[in-house]
């Protein structure tokens, strides 16, 4: 399954992707909002996991690459988490893109296009996206793409209760909102 929006593709993972997913995962600006920078083997693993549950499911957290230049940029996409998070099960819409390609729009573009894809082809009820609470660049793309602040914030299962990151907050957007959202486009 490949998705395109005006400026992005979102595709299947490929070998070329890694060194920059890698580059991306080993950036501390990147990773600030994560508890540590990943491995070059940490980040491999991830591409790896996302190409398998691509494979499996048809879709997930997506290569995104860009049109024009055929550029890997980052990843950006759907994945239903497996920790025990306190509103599980859910699908989650997440991105992380390299740094140069920041404040360019393309997250909202393509996470458009996934939600898109989870409410009108997965016919899921509801999207859910989370981040520490000190993450404001990702929380401006939540509230860009419809999603509203539950308010219920929570300690994420795998980081350290004392860790300065493990308080998250929780948003979300409900295929009802999408569909009234769209309608008024």
């Amino acid at each position: 399954m490949t998705l395109e929006t005006e400026r992005v593709i979102l595709r299947q993972w490929q070998d070329r992707d890694l060194p920059i997913f890698a580059e991306l995962n080993a950036n501390p600006q990147v990773m600030q909002y994560f508890p540590q920078p990943l491995t070059g083997q940490q980040s491999n693993d991830m591409a790896h996991m996302c190409k398998t549950l691509i494979a499996k499911n048809g879709w997930g957290l997506w290569a995104a690459e860009l049109k024009s230049t055929s550029e890997f940029i980052g990843g950006i996409g759907l994945h239903k988490p497996e920790s025990a998070l306190p509103f599980s099960p859910c699908v989650e819409i997440a991105w992380r893109l390299h740094i140069n390609y920041w404040g360019k729009g393309y997250a909202t573009e393509a996470a458009t296009k996934a939600l898109q894809f989870c409410f009108e082809e997965l016919n899921e009820s509801e999207v859910v996206s989370f981040t520490t609470i000190k993450n404001a660049r990702s929380r401006a793309v939540m509230r860009r793409l419809g999603f509203s602040n539950t308010n219920e914030n929570f300690k994420h299962p795998d980081i350290s209760t004392d860790h300065p990151l493990s308080e998250h907050v929780l948003y979300k957007l409900t295929q009802h909102e999408w569909q009234q959202k769209q309608r008024t486009k």
